[in-house]
């Protein structure tokens, strides 16, 4: 069963991560990136601004969501998982020189991330208590007039869930407990799956409460033993970018035909992971920015831009110079086991614990931003609240399934479901440019 199961994930996998997608992908980016000046690089300043300075300032929670809320959950939907363990499983099966092509797709992929946010702010829906449902569902049924690739989208989303938001940091608790402590995977998943069950127990405001407080902690406190690990290697850091540049275009074999395969093995992980650690082209994201009450959609797309710039940029590039100066790399260990020798190598036995707990608690993060995401999309779907009470439990149960699943499986299902979604999401985005093009337009005038 599982031997079919992989080979049609395979199959599928291989045409929607083909060549085709990583040109979508990447043209879109560009496209945006040139038509609005490099917005990017043009108003970094103004951008910094309008988000981390905008903390500054008191945020107004009387009136629901707060941006800073949505930004805390779209970063919970990957840090930790996306932007921890998928570096190192992305150095591990597409070589060094994925980092740099991680580092492409976010270049180009903060403006996909503004364009998406634009849209989903501009043709969310009002529900009947207050609250807003927007994303890519909405933008193609109010802005395309394709309601099917709404309902698509919102289905592939819900489906997603139980991979990327689920099944993945669900099976990472359960290998970094079980190879650090010894804690069976089954017994870790239900762990995971009370703590997750007391969280969604009313509210979906009740997650982006939780979210703020935990993922600037976690990121902080992530960041700070990071630099600690990367200062103590110094000597290591130059040799590991030149082995990134090196790997992403060239492959040390006399054979043409196999350093092809090699570069283009590179990209598909480098992209895909790109696209799992920022969720940029997915369309995920845009669901909680939807979500704020009284926003400029402009300012609340510059929260987007930082999105992409800190998970992929800072997080990503932080967790390949730890990987890759340590005298682990290179050897037979997987994504999470790789990460946690390398903190216990730094740090010690003490390292490792807080290490795994880190972990942990950004995949718990990171299931509950994925569960928020798709209970916007069961909102948008269904008015009967049955489906939603069906999906909690179909949500919970899988935790423990993908704690006991095969690690590669739960990647490569993910890295599916990541492209499956992107296709839609992308033809908004070309179709619906210009409204992208005129807001910021006229933000920048006023």
């Amino acid at each position: 069963m599982l031997d079919k199961l992989w080979m049609i994930n395979t199959a599928v996998n291989h045409f929607v991560w083909g060549p085709f997608m990583l040109v979508l992908l990447l043209g879109i980016g560009l496209w945006l990136t040139v038509r609005t000046g490099f917005l990017p690089l043009r108003k970094c300043g103004l951008i910094f601004s309008k988000t981390l300075g905008s903390l500054f300032h008191k945020q107004d929670r009387s009136k629901g969501i707060t941006p800073f809320q949505a930004v805390s959950t779209a970063l919970a939907g990957t840090l930790g998982v996306g932007s921890v363990v998928g570096v190192a499983t992305a150095i591990t099966t597409g070589g060094p020189g994925a980092v740099f092509w991680m580092w492409i797709s976010a270049l180009f992929g903060m403006m996909i991330k503004y364009g998406e946010v634009i849209l989903s702010v501009h043709f969310r829906n009002r529900e009947k208590d207050g609250t807003y449902i927007g994303g890519p569902m909405t933008t193609l049924e109010n802005g395309c007039h394709m309601k099917f690739l709404g309902v698509l989208f919102a289905l592939l989303c819900i489906f997603a869930s139980f991979g990327i938001g689920n099944a993945a940091p669900s099976n990472t608790i359960a290998v970094t407990f079980h190879s650090y402590f010894g804690v069976s995977p089954m017994i870790c998943g239900i762990g995971a799956a009370v703590l997750v069950g007391i969280v969604i127990i009313g509210k979906a405001g009740r997650i982006m409460r939780v979210n703020e407080i935990f993922v600037p902690v976690l990121s902080i406190l992530y960041i700070g033993a990071s630099l600690y690990l990367i200062a103590a290697r110094l000597e290591f850091i130059g040799p590991a970018f030149q082995m990134i540049i090196k790997d992403a275009f060239t492959l040390p074999s006399a054979v043409g035909g196999t350093s092809g395969y090699m570069i283009s093995k590179a990209m598909h992980y480098g992209i895909s992971r790109g696209v799992f650690s920022n969720e940029a082209g997915m369309g995920s994201a845009p669901i909680a920015h939807a979500s704020v009450a009284n926003v400029n959609a402009v300012e609340q797309g510059f929260w987007g831009i930082f999105e992409v710039f800190f998970d992929t940029i800072v997080i990503c590039t932080i967790s390949a110079m730890v990987i890759m100066t340590s005298p682990y790399f290179g050897s037979m260990l997987d994504g999470v086991q790789m990460t946690v020798m390398c903190f216990v190598d730094g740090f010690g036995h003490w390292g490792g614990v807080l290490f795994a707990f880190a972990i942990a608690s950004f995949a718990l993060s990171s299931i509950l931003g994925w569960y928020y995401y798709a209970v916007q999309c069961i909102r948008y779907l269904f008015t009967s609240p049955f489906m939603l009470l069906i999906y909690k439990i179909l949500f919970l149960a899988v935790i423990i399934i993908g704690a006991c699943a095969h690690l590669d499986l739960v990647w490569e299902v993910a890295d599916t479901l990541n492209g499956l979604m992107s296709l839609p999401n992308l033809l908004s985005l070309i179709l619906l440019y210009r409204i992208i093009l005129r807001y910021t337009d006229d933000y920048l005038r006023k």
